[in-house]
């Protein structure tokens, strides 16, 4: 009988070890998430970012400071140019990469107008989300939180 139950507790400990690792392995960047700026450290807007199809995208979806909930991305191009922020997608085109990595995408910063291939990669057990916009060999680093 003791046997039998060693083997019982092994089994659901084995189980337990391969369906934590099962949820890790498919931590996604999709969710809510607070931007951090990088110069004051402060919390900076919400970004929402959704999958379809496997891909994902994010949406502004709430400025924090309320003199800036009305600005506009000035100085973008196309049809993006003198719309507002707030709303505007700014994510677009990632896909699932190897190691829980996200990439192959862009995002858009609308305080300058340039837009960065993108590498998201979630961190902390998803809690938070490690931006990296490229432009060439050269990239910048930025942290969100997440708020659900």
């Amino acid at each position: 009988m003791k046997k039998l139950n060693k083997l019982a507790v092994l089994s659901t400990l084995a189980a337990t070890i391969f369906a934590s690792q099962g949820v890790f392995a498919t931590i996604t960047p999709v969710g809510l998430w607070k931007t951090i700026d990088e110069d004051t450290n402060q919390a900076k807007s919400y970004v929402r970012i959704t999958q379809t199809n496997g891909t994902l995208s994010g949406k502004v979806e709430t400025i924090l400071n309320p003199a800036k909930q009305n600005d506009i991305c000035s100085k973008c191009d196309d049809e993006l140019k003198d719309q507002p922020i707030l709303g505007m997608t700014i994510i677009t085109d990632v896909k699932a990469q190897d190691d829980g990595v996200w990439g192959d995408g862009e995002i858009l910063d609308p305080t300058n107008g340039k837009t960065y291939t993108l590498q998201l990669t979630p961190q902390d057990e998803g809690k938070k989300l490690e931006v990296r916009g490229y432009i060439g060999f050269f990239y910048r680093n930025q942290y969100w939180l997440r708020v659900e």
